[in-house]
């Protein structure tokens, strides 16, 4: 046995027509299948950080729309207000003495560019449900507790009812 594993150490060196030594078919299969669960595993990571982005600019443009509204009853609160009457406002954790004619304009003004944030924000999530979808077809990802029938009305919804992906075996489930 030492003899023979000498020489097949040998026989690469020495031999250039004789038959090489290499990784047997066994040992090819395992890696391809280490190699084929590594890439898959990036694939899966990179779809739930990309649909956790979306979830979080999700979340953000309801926070914001939530302080949208409360301006908006402090706003119609105040119209009808004398505007020399005393009002008080939170800065920065402080609460500031002004009237109302000093901080309605502030509200709306701050109103305004909380909803042009809000804009930006939904203009961003449907660029992100774009690309979500874009990765899903591309390497055919399907949500655990879709079946084939909420794949396919998902696929065509997203497509405008084109017939479109790869229907093989190879797809990624999702959790």
């Amino acid at each position: 046995m030492a003899a023979n594993s000498s020489s097949t150490i040998s026989k690469p060196s020495n031999s250039t027509g004789g038959k090489q030594s290499g990784p047997s078919a066994e040992q090819v299969g395992l890696y391809n299948e280490a190699f084929s669960n590594f890439v898959q595993s990036n694939v899966v990571a990179a779809f739930q950080r990309m649909r956790s982005e979306q979830r979080n600019m999700a979340s953000k443009a309801a926070e914001l729309e939530m302080e949208i509204n409360e301006h908006s009853l402090v706003i119609e609160t105040l119209k009808d207000v004398d505007p020399t009457r005393k009002c008080f406002r939170l800065v920065g954790g402080v609460l500031v003495e002004r009237t109302v004619k000093e901080v309605l304009p502030a509200l709306e003004s701050n109103k305004e560019q909380i909803s042009k944030i809000v804009e930006s924000i939904n203009t961003q999530m449907q660029l992100k449900g774009r690309e979500l979808t874009e990765y899903r077809e591309k390497y055919n990802i399907r949500l655990v507790g879709e079946g084939e029938d909420g794949q396919g009305k998902s696929s065509a919804s997203s497509n405008g009812g084109e017939g479109g992906g790869s229907k093989g075996g190879a797809g990624v489930l999702v959790s």
